[in-house]
């Protein structure tokens, strides 16, 4: 049953669907997923064409908006929208340390995750939609990983989009794991280097709390263990529009006095926890690397192996010599799974999913090439977390795609930009731009 409520301008309805669990056996196991409708107040009753929204990560639910936040007041001005939580995600089901012992040992969660991919994620909207708009259309707006899920809907399922609208999240169509993360590192590095540029405070600050870690480790509130190369991945917080400065803000009080000498402080490691901890998207760790997966390669720990052929992100030797601490993001390494209560318990089924060889497909090139849905991504130069030069081969392998290219905004533009981001580019997507 649907339950309506409203917020400040806005009507919101829950709404639940049943799907199969692998869609190659429609009458097998289901799932439950969630989404929240939302349309203007001054709407409510009106005949709108939908917009769907798909949420980066992966393993991230919608984003839960208060009213008519950033881009969602651009969309409410003529769509009806449907904010999905992915499968797994959210309220759909959700797979995380507590539910999927419910599947069975290692062996028989990774084949449980193996389905939580793009191409599952598609079938999913599909059966969604034909539900919520009679089998009409709709549009698509995907964020980072969302975007991924997009490029797949336009090669699994065009005709049920009116038009797509990507934000940050152009894949390349065939780069390994390893071709991804051998972009990114060199990304990771400028952007340490222009944090450092902009907060020349902050390269004594970053060394000294990574010295501190490498002669202790240190617990977090809720039970991380954090040590030199885990404090190293807050540079995931440069990828965003304020990231460096709230960097910035979380290094520079990080010691207190104490009566045994200076210690990181009870504040610095409670934002630390909030930061570093899984617990609440234990996805994004399990399955962020098989999101690269399609051949008969595996994945393997790729961003772990491919790390160590830049020694320059080394803490140790780094902090033997002068230069900066160099920071990471968008990486998951074995240790994460070691540190992270919230993933101890699935450190084999990650390990498995890792060694998995059966990736099927998530594109389709040809289709794509001969795509007819009208099409528009922001692509933001020199991106942390999707590689502008893929994006950008991938822009011109799909078939009428428009990009809008700009360093006005970080990955999380759409965010950051709101309405205006979301205007132009649905303006793009109608040649009106």
């Amino acid at each position: 049953m649907s339950v309506s409520y409203r917020q400040p301008g806005v009507v919101l309805t829950d709404r639940r669907f049943t799907v199969p669990l692998d869609h190659a056996d429609p009458a097998g196991e289901t799932i439950e997923l969630y989404a929240r409708e939302v349309v203007a107040s001054d709407k409510a009753r009106q005949d709108l064409p939908w917009l769907l929204y798909l949420q980066g990560g992966p393993g991230f639910g919608a984003h839960r908006f208060v009213g008519r936040q950033a881009w969602l007041d651009r969309a409410l001005k003529e769509y009806r929208v449907l904010l999905l939580d992915q499968r797994g995600t959210g309220a759909s089901t959700p797979a995380n340390r507590q539910t999927l012992p419910l599947r069975g040992g290692p062996a028989e969660q990774a084949d449980y995750l193996a389905r939580f991919r793009a191409d599952s994620i598609v079938r999913d909207c599909e059966l969604v939609r034909r539900e919520v708009t009679g089998g009409a259309p709709w549009t698509v707006l995907g964020q980072s990983f969302g975007g991924f899920c997009t490029v797949t809907y336009l090669s699994l399922a065009p005709e049920g989009l009116a038009a797509a609208v990507i934000t940050g999240g152009l894949p390349s169509l065939d780069a390994h794991a390893d071709d991804v993360y051998r972009a990114a590192y060199p990304r990771m590095e400028r952007k340490a280097a222009a944090h450092y540029a902009r907060y020349p405070q902050d390269v004594e600050r970053a060394r000294r709390i990574a010295e501190h870690l490498l002669r202790q480790e240190v617990t977090l509130p809720g039970g991380y263990r954090l040590g030199a190369e885990a404090f190293q991945s807050l540079g995931t917080l440069l990828g965003g529009g304020e990231g460096s400065h709230r960097l910035h803000f979380l290094l520079e009080d990080a010691f207190v006095p104490t009566p045994r000498g200076p210690a990181l402080s009870d504040a610095f490691l409670e934002e630390i926890q909030g930061l570093l901890s899984y617990a609440a998207h234990p996805l994004y760790a399990l399955v962020h690397e098989s999101i690269y997966g399609q051949d008969d390669r595996p994945t393997a720990w790729s961003a772990e192996r491919v790390r160590a052929e830049f020694p320059q992100f080394d803490a140790a030797k780094t902090l033997a010599g002068d230069g900066p601490l160099l920071l990471t993001g968008e990486t998951v390494h074995p240790w994460t799974f070691d540190r992270d209560p919230a993933l101890r318990p699935l450190r084999e089924t990650a390990g498995l999913l890792a060694a998995r060889t059966d990736w099927t497909p998530l594109y389709d090139p040809a289709r794509l090439a001969a795509n007819e849905v009208p099409v528009a991504a922001a692509i933001y130069h020199d991106d942390l977390y999707v590689d502008t030069a893929h994006s950008l081969r991938t822009a011109r392998a799909i078939r009428g795609l428009r990009t809008w290219v700009t360093d006005e905004y970080e990955h999380d533009g759409v965010r950051a930009g709101g309405p205006r981001v979301l205007d132009r580019l649905l303006a793009l997507t109608r040649d009106e731009a």
